[in-house]
């Protein structure tokens, strides 16, 4: 399968400057939305992820695809998304103890959500963190949406 790249955020819309005061002379043009995905496990450890988001930009989605619960015998284990090795900037400890899809959110915290609306000046690496494994440990893929350079 063939891929396109871009090296910049990309824009759709066919009025570019707002020539006047009524719809079809206003600019229109928008920043189209970029997804990374990666395949997590529930660990002792924090791991980084092979997720990488531009700086600048601005996060409209983290989902976890839960196809083995994170969980054990005695224990429900959650997932926590960050940008470090402490992996709660984003979301903060959210129950992933059963298949399905699960919308992470920063809630109601205010540091996280301003990293949500702008992820900084440097491109950010995403971490998950978990609780300890059972012998077979939760698996899934984390899908994190975004707009590039979002200029917010």
């Amino acid at each position: 399968m063939g891929t396109t790249t871009f090296t910049g955020p990309v824009k759709a819309g066919d009025v570019l400057n707002t020539t006047g005061t009524t719809v079809g002379s206003l600019k229109n043009v928008g920043t189209l939305t970029a997804a990374q995905a990666a395949a997590v496990v529930q660990s002792t450890t924090a791991a980084a992820t092979g997720i990488v988001i531009p700086a600048g930009s601005l996060i409209t989605a983290i989902k976890l695809y839960v196809e083995t619960a994170w969980s054990s015998a005695t224990t429900t284990y959650t997932i926590s998304v960050g940008t470090s090795a402490t992996a709660t900037e984003l979301v903060a400890a959210t129950n992933a103890n059963a298949v399905g899809i699960l919308s992470l959110n920063p809630g109601t915290d205010a540091t996280r959500t301003g990293l949500w609306t702008n992820v900084g000046t440097d491109d950010v690496q995403i971490w998950v963190d978990s609780g300890l494994p059972d012998t077979t440990p939760g698996a899934g893929v984390l899908v994190v949406e975004y707009i590039q350079a979002s200029g917010i």
